[in-house]
């Protein structure tokens, strides 16, 4: 089980980001799939969201990264939690960060087609693709994917339904 949280305060001089599960009728999850270009070859997959602006909220931040990443307007009350916290240090076009992501839960109740047209330049530069993965592709995958437990929590939370506690993942 993961880790829950009892203190979510941000970290100072931390990148904030909202990150969302975005999960079809069939209970597939949307990931990208994408590349640092300092390190051509080596792809990963990762859920729709991002940084936020200055000042921005958490839903607000995620609710404006999935409207630029897929097209989809969905109002605050579709997306249920912050439901997990990511803390995670990376390098990105030769750049070190300190993130904190923070996981809203998206179901979707009819199929919807993902618009990018909304990516930024970044975005289009390094995204190869998206899809739909099912809880057995993720378990199976040996694809790199983000965040790493994906695969053993998110099959929980769509079984058991978000508890209100906020959880730590890897």
């Amino acid at each position: 089980m993961a880790e829950l949280i009892s203190d979510p305060t941000p970290r100072p001089g931390v990148r904030v980001a909202a990150r969302v599960l975005l999960v079809d009728p069939a209970q597939r999850l949307l990931l990208f799939e994408g590349f640092d270009p300092h390190v051509p070859g080596e792809f990963f997959w990762f859920t729709a969201g991002g940084g936020l602006e200055p000042g921005e909220e958490l839903r607000a931040g995620a609710q404006r990264e999935l409207q630029e990443e897929t097209g989809l307007r969905l109002p605050p009350e579709r997306l249920v939690g912050p439901v997990w916290l990511r803390r995670v240090r990376f390098t990105f076009e030769g750049v070190e960060y300190d993130s904190d992501e923070w996981f809203f839960l998206a179901a979707l109740t009819d199929p919807a087609a993902v618009d990018t047209a909304g990516f930024t330049d970044l975005e289009n530069r390094t995204v190869r693709g998206y899809r739909w993965w099912s809880n057995d592709e993720l378990r199976r995958t040996t694809a790199t994917v983000y965040p790493f437990q994906l695969g053993e929590r998110l099959p929980g939370l769509l079984a058991d339904g978000w508890d209100g506690r906020l959880r730590l993942i890897d």
